[in-house]
Parts: structure tokens; sequence; C-alpha cells
């Protein structure tokens, strides 16, 4: 499965990213891309380190480790932040 998102500028903001890249849609792609490949070799190492503390067998492809792995999103930890400090 996959997902596709779409993202609107307003004239100023694209002339403006315009500046920075010879190409937007390539600009907006590789940040988003990196953003994510940062976040699954983070999520795998925890999983991997995760695993050996446990005596788990570490098995699967990058992918089907993140997509198995038992994870906060930023809306869960975020909720979870305030909560505890609400007490």
């Amino acid at each position: 499965m996959s997902k596709s998102y779409t993202i609107t500028l307003s004239d100023a903001q694209d002339k403006a990213l315009g500046v920075e890249a010879a190409s937007q849609q390539e600009w907006i792609e590789n940040v988003v891309f990196e953003r994510c490949r940062h976040s699954i070799e983070l999520i795998v190492a925890n999983e991997i380190q995760r695993k050996l503390a446990a005596g788990e067998t570490i098995s699967g492809t990058k992918e089907e480790i993140v997509l198995a792995a038992d994870i906060e999103s930023a809306v869960e930890r975020t909720a979870r932040i305030l909560a505890e400090q609400q007490g």
C-alpha cells in the first residue's frame, strides 16, 4: 500500500521556493523522502536493539521491520506527553 499527498503553494511560495530549487516538485519530494529515510533508519536501529535485548530473532526488510514495529506516532507521543504533564 502507498499513499499520495498533495500540497498547494501560493504563487509567492512557489516563486520563493524557486530561489532554492531548480524544480520545486523534486525539491519537495527529496525533502520528504530523506525525512522518511532518516526515520526508517532510526526505527530499524531501535527495533534491532530492542529485539537483541529481548533475545528475539531479527528478520525482514527495513520496510517489514518498520511496519511490524510497535511505535508511537507523533500524535500519540504528543498526547502521552501532554497527559503526563497534566499529571
